[in-house]
Order: C-alpha cells, then sequence, then structure tokens
C-alpha cells in the first residue's frame, strides 16, 4: 500500500434537506460497495458501455472496474511500465492521486509523482483511447515544484468551462491550492497564459488543504478540497471542505462568505463513526446525479483505506451528502 494513500437509496426531498450537517453524526454511511474496495484518492468515470472505471493510489496507479457501481473487481495497474523520468521525483517509482476525464474521444489521466512530504514534485499526463490499464500513452510532465517553491505540483484536476477553456487545479499545503491554464490541443501548460493563481490557502494554522476537485453547478463554480491529515489510519483527520464562486479561477468564499484563501471552506463531509478522515475526492456525474467517491479509513477494519461513495443534492444550493 502506498504511503499517501453503489446501490444507494434516494431519498425523499424534505429527507435530504434534514440531512444537512450540523454535527459529526449528522453525516450520512457511505452506500453499499463490495469486492475489492480498499483504494485511496480515488477518480472514477462510466465508460460509453455502461461500465465503471476506477483510478486510485497504490504505489502505482491501480485500478478497478464495476457494472453497477456496487460490486468492485480489482483491475491491472494503468502503467505496466513505469515511465522513466518518475525516477527524478520519486525514488520508489510511485505516483499519487490520479484524476481521470473523457475530451475529444480521448481518455486523459493526470497524476502526481513526488515523496511523502516533500515538494520537489510533478504532475504528468497520460492518453488513451479505451481508459483500460496497459493503453495508457505517457506524455510527461506538465507542471513541477521544487524545494524553493512555495507551493506543491500534485493533486491535479482537470476542468473544462464552457466556453472549452482548460483549467488544472492542484497543490496542497505550503500556499495552498493553485491553477494553471492548459492547452487543449497538447494538455500542457497554455503558453499564452503561464500564470499560476491561488484558490485556497490556510495562511494561520495548519497549512493543510489539498486536493481540488472543481465542478460547475447552477451558475456557480465549487471547489471542493480535502483539509487537515490523511495517511495516519484512524488518527487520520481529513474533511472534505467546499467554496463557491462566480469564475473559476475564483475568489471562493464558504457558506458564511469566508475566503478560501483565509482558512474557509463549508463541510461536506467529515469524521463519523466508523468512517473515519473522509477525502481525497472527486466528483462524477452520474445518471441519478452527482456522486462523491473518496477514501476513508474504517474504524472497524484496523483504519484499512476504503471506498466511499455518497450522492450530492445540491437543492440548498450547496452540495449535501446523503
Amino acid at each position: 500500500m502506498s504511503r499517501r494513500r453503489t446501490a444507494l437509496l434516494a431519498l425523499p426531498a424534505a429527507a435530504l434537506l434534514a440531512l444537512v450537517p450540523t454535527t459529526a453524526s449528522a453525516y450520512p454511511g457511505p452506500g453499499v460497495v463490495t469486492g475489492s474496495v480498499v483504494t485511496h484518492d480515488p477518480t472514477m468515470i462510466r465508460t460509453s458501455s455502461g461500465q465503471y472505471l476506477l483510478y486510485a493510489t497504490d504505489d502505482g496507479i491501480t485500478s478497478k472496474t464495476s457494472s453497477d457501481r456496487t460490486a468492485f473487481a480489482a483491475g491491472a495497474d494503468a502503467f505496466p511500465t513505469r515511465p522513466s523520468w518518475w525516477r527524478n521525483y520519486s525514488s520508489v517509482m510511485e505516483a499519487w492521486a490520479p484524476d481521470i476525464s473523457h475530451h475529444g474521444g480521448r481518455y486523459l489521466m493526470y497524476y502526481s509523482v513526488s515523496k511523502f512530504g516533500e515538494n520537489t514534485s510533478a504532475i504528468g499526463l497520460a492518453v488513451s483511447t479505451t481508459g483500460l490499464p496497459g493503453s495508457w500513452a505517457d506524455h510527461g510532465i506538465v507542471y513541477t515544484s521544487n524545494t524553493s517553491s512555495d507551493y506543491n505540483a500534485i493533486d491535479p484536476n482537470l476542468f473544462v468551462d464552457d466556453d472549452g477553456k482548460w483549467w488544472l487545479s492542484f497543490g496542497s499545503w505550503w500556499t495552498g491550492i493553485k491553477m494553471i491554464r492548459i492547452d487543449p490541443s497538447t494538455g500542457k501548460q497554455l503558453a499564452s497564459d503561464t500564470a499560476r493563481r491561488s484558490l485556497a490557502s490556510r495562511p494561520s494554522g495548519t497549512k493543510a488543504v489539498e486536493a481540488p476537485y472543481i465542478v460547475k453547478r447552477n451558475g456557480y463554480y465549487y471547489l471542493f478540497a480535502s483539509y487537515d491529515t490523511c495517511c495516519a489510519g484512524t488518527r487520520s483527520t481529513y474533511k472534505i471542505k467546499v467554496g463557491r464562486a462566480s469564475r473559476v479561477t475564483g475568489p471562493y468564499h464558504d457558506r458564511n462568505g469566508v475566503s478560501m484563501m483565509n482558512n474557509g471552506g463549508t463541510p461536506v463531509l467529515e469524521s463519523h463513526g466508523s468512517v473515519i478522515g473522509p477525502g481525497g475526492q472527486s466528483i462524477m456525474n452520474d445518471v441519478d446525479g452527482d456522486l462523491l467517491v473518496y477514501h476513508y479509513y474504517d474504524a472497524n477494519d484496523n483504519g484499512a483505506p476504503k471506498l466511499g461513495l455518497n450522492l450530492l443534492d445540491w437543492s440548498s444550493g450547496w452540495p449535501v451528502a446523503y
């Protein structure tokens, strides 16, 4: 296991509103999943054939498949042969936090390579026509950070705006979540716009904010991020928070109006019961709505990292897990 690392029941609208959490105990349990459920930093997509394809952190980039979003089967590593450039950023040739999407008839996978706790890191890109393990052609480095950087080039997420502009958010700790423009023709940074924008930061207290994921709903851009500490089993303090903005570049504010550049963030999911440290999240739009895909540490199974799935209700203008 890397160091980094449904059958969901629909509820009436009145019950959904009642689920807006005021305490940790108000959070829902994850939807039922079976089979190969040990996972970390999951990203998932539904292919044109209806198959669910999930990639996650596990030394390399591991895969799982499901036909019904409940029973998951373990698959092969995305990269049977790991790109040689990884060695410049990880002596053990690990990769983390994949982000899979489908654009222009191709599957794209952004991922990061780094040593744990260091910011000598790189974001890579791989492309496939099928999205299946072993089919990925690595396109090399997209963006890097080093020991003199005040950011960390990990945890990438691609967002494509309604006007066709591509954006990549990424980062953790240090000065927080960053964003760059991407050239749709190459998947790399846009040469005509090399600005590095800041989206979220924690200038006081812990610097722990990472794993950005952006969606647009009802005219707003929503930035999901993982706060506090992961990768410590039942001692993990990870939690998922969100802010929204009228522009993809921000500024993002939480439900109380606090800027995400100043420790803001509205809780979406926190530790509750045996579900410890939920985070490493992505959002998947499925036939029955938006699905929050994440990992958590199972207190009933010695802190093993498990796959968590919950649908999101947006009726209040903010995402509520159910």
